[in-house]
């Protein structure tokens, strides 16, 4: 079984709501939508550090703030791989060293289940019109301390997953995701080229 497979299956049991957390997604008639706000940024986008530094990557998952083990151990190597896919250290490792720089990042899920906050969270964001719907939201931190700093550099981005269940159209400016699976590394690629693109123009991190 892959890690995005066995990550999925964890976080689908951990997050997804009442509404379709029955019946429905043992029957097969949930639909999964990665949100289409948050889209993939490609390395060649990115700018670059000259010499880039190596870096110790620390992954906590969060629920609603709170630390879930569970899950951040079955995304720790997802998330780390999505940071060496980017290029920007020399050397992505999950221990400390002299020369290295550390990466912090949080992925925090927040089922969106209150209306007033959903649109909050979700302004600019698209909701599905038919059928019934829930949102899991998702807020990834990263907090990036070169070596010999005393402060961090810290950047945010935003995504979401819609589930539907009976809808008779797919929510609008979505990715229709294959299954749980897809939909989970559909999010979590895109949140993180986001979230590091915006760290690499940062001018404290150059």
């Amino acid at each position: 079984m892959s890690r995005v497979h066995s990550a999925a299956r964890l976080l689908r049991a951990c997050f997804t709501s009442a509404l379709v957390a029955g019946s429905a997604l043992l029957t097969g008639c949930a639909v999964h939508y990665v949100d289409g706000a948050t889209k993939d940024v490609p390395p060649s986008a990115f700018a670059r550090r000259t010499p880039a530094k190596p870096v110790q990557v620390l992954v906590e998952f969060q629920t609603k703030g709170v630390s879930n083990a569970r899950a951040t151990g079955a995304l720790k190597q997802i998330i780390t791989d999505n940071v060496k896919a980017t290029g920007l250290f020399s050397e992505v490792r999950d221990v400390p060293a002299p020369d290295a720089g550390v990466l912090s990042v949080t992925l925090n899920n927040i089922p969106l289940s209150d209306d007033a906050f959903a649109k909050g969270f979700l302004a600019g964001m698209t909701f599905g019109a038919a059928g019934q719907q829930v949102t899991d939201g998702y807020v990834c931190t990263v907090s990036y301390l070169a070596p010999g700093a005393s402060k961090p550099v810290v950047k945010t981005a935003r995504h979401a997953i819609h589930t539907t269940v009976g809808a008779s159209s797919a929510p609008a400016n979505t990715y229709k995701a294959s299954s749980i699976d897809d939909a989970v590394r559909v999010m979590v690629r895109q949140v993180m080229s986001t979230v590091l693109f915006d760290l690499s123009g940062d001018a404290e991190f150059k």
